[in-house]
């Protein structure tokens, strides 16, 4: 593999991992996918390189781990969305209170199912 095409691989992965850091910053979640299997396909190329071929190897390592960092972030929002919607959908169920001597009290929900029909 000759110099030229090592760089390129390099600058590829490094607008690859620019690309993924804006996309994860946006929220844009659906952009993420292509991009990790963009990014695994030049990791891959990479790593056929021999050890004297890979200098900027440390900058792409940091990008990395900070994407990393991010994409760890998401989906610990995610799961926190998820968990508030259950809980809130819980709620619809029944609601657990106090009375005024601190005895825990449920207060059972009513789930109406109703259709209306407007003229």
């Amino acid at each position: 593999m000759t110099a030229r095409t090592a760089d390129k691989i390099f600058h590829d992965l490094d607008t690859c991992l620019d690309e993924e850091q804006k996309a994860l910053l946006d929220g844009n979640l659906d952009r993420i996918d292509g991009l990790m299997e963009e990014k695994s396909a030049l990791i891959s190329e990479l790593n056929s390189l021999g050890a004297a071929q890979k200098p900027g190897l440390d900058k792409l390592r940091d990008k990395a781990q900070r994407n990393q960092v991010l994409l760890d972030g998401a989906l610990e929002g995610i799961r926190l969305v998820s968990q508030r919607i259950a809980d809130l959908q819980a709620l619809r169920h029944s609601f657990e209170t106090y009375d005024a001597r601190g005895q825990r009290r449920t207060i059972e929900g009513k789930v109406v199912h109703k259709v209306e029909k407007r003229s």
